[in-house]
């Protein structure tokens, strides 16, 4: 018999929560059931920052219990307000579960639902991607913060932390460290590092079809092409790097699409940079073989809460480059270690750090390997490893009866 049984709240089927969601599902000791607001994802949907519908290529809904929430007004889009979910409160009062993990703490809806869980004594968890860098917040709006998570800690009973800056997020807001637990930010890490093993015997044959010669390194960025995520920084420090002859120039391959993507492809053209390719919106099925090529994964953002393209180009063996708005930065990246942090917008730091990596393709493949042995320590099994340390913390002993 399970020891837990643990209902989880979140908007919509995410294409990097699916195996992990898989991966609690099997566990003996805990029995899950997700609640989604909305199913747009699930089929072709619009994406605006890649101006473009898409649809993911890995399944969404396969290995867990889900139900999809009844919604007033339909469930085809997820903002502030909507879905007009409903009939929550009523499936945990009668589901006989221990607990409610829910995704995300600012929807009024996730805090109506985490009311009514507690009304029906169940513990309530958060997890959310909240850090001191991913927003502006003058004095105002701290002491605003502060104050509303008071109520948030009266409210969740504990507060499952992605990495160091969203832990250190919890604790500048009043939440006691013993009642936050290590659930880091992680991808199907097995996934990836197999797909990537499975790519190599193909590389050449890949490198020939986008026209990469095969002596020159590879950098990749793969990400949507939108303010937020400077790609523009990164193609205008490639290009200062082709002005050096004494630095080979490498290839820079754009994965992704967006508003952003017609200027990059004129500036390209207007400085002359011919080792730039636009390969367009990738799925998750072709996106290892890419990280296998590339010897350096670059994120610039001036603006993001975690970075999860960071772990998977790190399953292929990447050195990785990354801004200091980057979240999961403090966490992944060793400066010289495994790859090199740079200040957001500061396109000659970040054409330095790129110099000494293709410059030394000895030591960037050594980074590469480092990267490796340091996304092995963040995986799933962390995960499982710390939602169970917090269903034991709120929980203890407690067992409650199935339901009837």
């Amino acid at each position: 018999m399970p020891r837990y049984r643990l209902a989880y709240l979140v908007t919509h089927p995410i294409q990097y929560q699916a195996p992990l969601l898989r991966t609690i599902a099997a566990e003996p000791d805990l029995d899950l059931r997700v609640f989604f607001c909305s199913d747009f994802s699930v089929g072709r949907f619009e994406e605006a920052d890649f101006g473009r519908e898409i649809e993911w290529d890995v399944p969404l809904l396969e290995g867990y219990k889900h139900e999809f929430l009844p919604a007033l007004a339909g469930r085809t889009r997820v903002t502030f307000w909507r879905p007009f979910n409903h009939g929550l409160s009523r499936r945990l009062a009668t589901g006989g579960f221990d607990a409610l993990w829910i995704h995300g703490y600012a929807r009024p809806f996730h805090w109506q639902v985490a009311a009514a869980a507690k009304r029906h004594g169940l513990k309530v968890l958060i997890r959310d991607e909240a850090t001191a860098i991913s927003a502006r917040r003058g004095p105002v709006k701290r002491l605003a913060k502060r104050a509303f998570f008071g109520a948030l800690r009266r409210l969740c009973d504990g507060f499952l932390a992605i990495g160091a800056l969203n832990r250190g997020y919890y604790l500048e807001n009043g939440i006691p460290a013993e009642r936050i637990f290590s659930m880091p930010y992680a991808v199907d890490n097995a996934y990836f590092q197999a797909g990537a093993a499975q790519a190599a015997a193909g590389r050449a044959k890949l490198r020939a079809e986008l026209g990469l010669e095969p002596d020159r390194p590879v950098i990749l960025f793969a990400a949507r092409f939108t303010p937020r995520k400077r790609p523009g920084d990164l193609l205008e420090a490639v290009a200062r790097l082709a002005e050096d002859p004494g630095v080979a120039t490498p290839h820079l391959l754009f994965v992704g699409d967006g508003p952003l993507r017609p200027e990059l492809e004129r500036r390209a053209a207007e400085v002359g940079l011919g080792s730039v390719r636009f390969l367009g919106f990738r799925g998750q099925l072709e996106l290892p073989a890419l990280y296998d090529l590339c010897d350096v994964f670059v994120l610039p953002s001036v603006f993001e809460p975690w970075g999860l393209v960071v772990n998977e180009a790190m399953n292929a063996g990447c050195a990785v480059v990354v801004s200091d708005r980057v979240g999961c930065g403090p966490d992944l990246v060793e400066p010289g270690v495994n790859g090199h942090l740079f200040k957001a917008g500061d396109v000659g730091a970040l054409r330095d750090a790129l110099a000494r990596l293709v410059a030394d393709p000895e030591a960037c493949r050594a980074m590469g390997r480092r990267s490796l042995e340091i996304i092995n320590r963040w995986s799933f099994r962390e995960d499982v490893e710390g939602l169970k340390a917090a269903l034991d913390f709120v929980l203890g002993d407690r067992r409650r009866s199935p339901p009837a």
